[in-house]
């Protein structure tokens, strides 16, 4: 418990108790970092990841645009497609869904498009 304490002071107020803490604290390094990788996670702000309608990921393509792909036919992009209700599903299924019922697929509240895209 007599150990003095390692306080960082700032260049300026270098005092000869100062130096010699930074000498002690030169002395003693416990660990040196050698490499450091920063990694950052991701996500939408959606409630749910996944298509409700067709159950597959928003960032995979729907089942209305999976058979032309595999047929070497890309004729447009699959968005997603976000309500009011922070809902997201694929463009197409909502908008097949929208044909039959004016309602989410979820929760059932009145359709209103947010926003769509990638």
């Amino acid at each position: 418990m007599s150990e003095e304490m390692e306080i960082d002071t700032s260049p300026s107020s270098e005092t000869p108790q100062s130096q010699e803490v930074e000498t002690k604290k030169d002395a003693k390094k416990r660990f040196e970092v050698k490499k450091w990788t920063a990694v950052a996670f991701w996500s939408w702000d959606i409630v749910v990841d996944t298509c409700a309608i067709c159950r597959n990921h928003l960032m995979d393509q729907c089942i209305e645009c999976q058979p032309n792909s595999m047929n070497g036919q890309q004729t447009e992009e699959c968005i997603a497609a976000w309500g009011t209700c922070n809902h997201a599903f694929h463009l197409h299924c909502i908008t097949r869904w929208l044909k039959n019922r004016n309602s989410c697929p979820l929760d059932s509240r009145e359709w209103v498009f947010q926003k769509y895209g990638r």
